[in-house]
This record gives C-alpha cells, structure tokens and sequence, in this order.
C-alpha cells in the first residue's frame, strides 16, 4: 500500500486572546490607571509654541493614576461687574466767580463818562454837548498822546464793562471757559457780569424728555422686536455733561441701545409685571452708565413694542392660527354639549329607547346637522 505524501503550506497561527487581537489597533495598556485625555485637533497643527488658553466651557481635571476617581468638571469662574466708564475726576462741577450786574453797569457808564471828559478836555465836544450837560467853557489843548491815552482807558473800561452783562434763566445754565481750561458754572438767574474773556457754553438743565426711534431689540427667545423708549433725563454735572463727553444727547442714545441689547423685552400682549421688570433693568442699567458723564437718568419706559419686518409677517400667520383653532374648539365643544344634552333628554323622558347601534347613528346625525347649523350662522 502506497501512500502519497502532499507538500501543503502551513496555515498561519491565529492570535490567541483578545489581547492579540488589539494589538494592531492600540497598543496594549502598561498602566491599569492611566487617565486619557483628548486634544482638539486644531492644537496638532499650530506653530506657536505657547499657545494661548481657550477659556470657553468648563474645565476636565484629571484624575490621579491609582486612585479610580472619576474626571470633575471645574467651573468657570463668574464674570465681574462691567467696569463703569472712567471721567477726569477733576472735572466736577463748581460754582464759576461772578459779580451782580450793577457792577457791570456802573463799569461802563464810567467809562462812558471818561470818553465825554476826555472829548471835553481835548477840546473836541460839540457846543450842543457842552450845554446839555452844562460843563465850564474850556478851549482845549487838542488831542495829544495823554488825551489818546485817556481815550483807550475809558473805551476799554466801558467795553469790559457792559460786554460783561449776562443775564441768567431758570433751567438754564452756563459753562464757562478760558483758553480750554473749565473756569465754573454760573446757574444764577437775573443780570449779572460774566468775564468776557470767557467763552460761555449754555446748558440745559431743565427736565427733559427723549422719544428714541424704532431700536432693535429682542424678547426672552431671541425673537427680533423693535422698540421705541421715551427717557426721562437731565443734566446733573455740567461740567461733566458738556466737556466729558462730545455730545450729551449722543451718549444717552448709545446707552439706552446697549441697555437694549442685555435687556430681553416682552413682547406687545405681555403682563404689566413683565414690562414694569424690563423697565426698572432698562432703567438702571442706563443711569449707571449715564452717571459718569453728569447725566442723571429718571426713567427709561418703552411705549412701543412690536416685531420686527421679518418676523412680523410670521408671528401673525401664528395669531390667526391660534385664534382660529381657539374657534374650533369652542365650536366642536358647544356642539358636543348639544348633541350630549339632546340625546339625554329623549332617552331620560322614555321618547325614544335606542340600541348602541341606532344611539350611534343619531349623535352622528345630530352632529352634522349642530355644526352645519353653526356654519350658517357663522357666515
């Protein structure tokens, strides 16, 4: 008996354990305890080498090898208050020097009256002059240097004199100023004398209303509304008011925008207590930013609320449909609460004795025609 041997290759050995079998996926663990973290994948490929930290969403702290400890979630710490802005604290208001305005008056009539002597003394006032005032007889010595003199020393006491007069309102006020430098307030009211070197600014210190136009703003969902508010606001601090900033009224607009935007207002339809909330925020966060600049800040109430042009078309598509099924509602339950009421009533007084079958096939009819009938009454 013959027996035929065959060269056959000898198959491959198969790995042995699921150790084997990962091994040329990941390497296998030389540490029991090893923590494992991921690394976004935009930090492989950066060439700085001390990159900046990424400060958004909380912080993964490791746990310690050997410990089992599950990874914690540290929390960010919370933002500090917005800082206010910032004025020269020298810039306050003060109370600017001035005088009554009899000074004023009695300072240009003497230098009126200095221009008439000086005229008489160098012999050039008219006869007519001479008598109406009732001065000597006097033939001059003409006009020479003494008499030019005498002649800028008067004309300069009287311009100084009644160019100074000034007279002062209620509710208004003056910021005076000298070759840039803030010199006081003057808020007197009646005549008084002003240095005329000074350059005055006027100021309105009355109670004062602004009606802003349509701002953009949103509701508690980030809908899009626009809003107009009507502010109730004065000047406190002139000085502040005027030179702090480049125009008052500029800056008490710019607040109440960025008061808009991190305030959520409600939108038209909502409750008294929803509005009368976003108007004491609204108020707030605008007199705290207006106070530096000398603003003084009583109300900030929006008077108009509305969606905005994109949204608006949508949101009343949404009303009509709301109202519409409210509709519905009520008519199908009126309906049923007749079919419900008739139905009882023939088969309590003994009219009518109905199986299931018959029962069902008369609120059935009983329905169409209830609601036919509403139909017809509705149109």
């Amino acid at each position: 008996m013959s027996t035929t041997t065959s060269h056959t290759p000898s198959p491959t050995p198969e790995p042995e354990g699921p150790a084997e079998t990962t091994t040329a996926s990941r390497p296998a663990r030389l540490i029991q305890n090893e923590a494992t973290t991921e690394i976004p994948v935009h930090l492989l490929f950066r060439d700085d080498p001390d990159p900046a930290p990424v400060p958004p969403g909380p912080a993964v702290v490791r746990r310690r090898p050997g410990t089992g400890e599950q990874p914690r979630f540290r929390r960010p710490a919370q933002a500090g208050p917005r800082p206010a802005p910032q004025v020269d604290p020298d810039l306050v208001e003060r109370p600017a020097r001035v005088l009554p305005g009899s000074a004023g008056v009695l300072a240009g009539t003497c230098g009126a009256a200095g221009c008439v002597a000086t005229s008489w003394w160098a012999g050039v006032l008219p006869p007519l002059a001479v008598e109406a005032l009732r001065l000597p007889e006097y033939a001059g010595t003409g006009l020479g240097p003494a008499q030019w003199a005498a002649y800028a020393g008067a004309v300069a006491l009287s311009l100084f004199g009644f160019g100074g007069l000034a007279r002062g309102r209620t509710g208004r006020a003056w910021v005076l100023g000298l070759f840039g430098r803030y010199r006081g307030t003057v808020r007197r009211t009646g005549l008084m004398w002003v240095n005329p070197l000074l350059l005055r600014r006027r100021v309105d210190v009355r109670l004062r209303h602004w009606r802003s136009e349509p701002m953009p703003a949103a509701d508690g969902n980030g809908v899009a509304l626009r809003v107009v508010v009507l502010v109730v606001w004065r000047v406190r601090d002139t000085a502040r008011a005027t030179l702090g900033v480049e125009d008052h009224e500029t800056y008490l607009r710019e607040c109440v925008e960025a008061a808009l935007v991190r305030v959520p207002v409600e939108p038209p339809g909502s409750a008294r207590t929803s509005v009368d909330s976003a108007t004491d925020a609204l108020t707030r966060l605008v007199a705290v930013d207006a106070a530096p600049v000398g603003l003084e800040v009583f109300s900030v109430q929006p008077v108009r609320v509305e969606y905005a042009p994109e949204v608006a078309a949508a949101m009343h598509r949404r009303r009509i449909a709301a109202l519409d099924a409210q509709h519905r509602s009520s008519v199908l339950t009126s309906v049923v609460d007749s079919v419900e009421d008739t139905v009882t009533r023939l088969t309590m007084r003994g009219l009518v004795e109905l199986d299931d079958y018959e029962r069902k096939a008369l609120v059935k009819d009983l329905t169409v025609a209830f609601c036919a009938g509403r139909g017809e009454a509705g149109q």
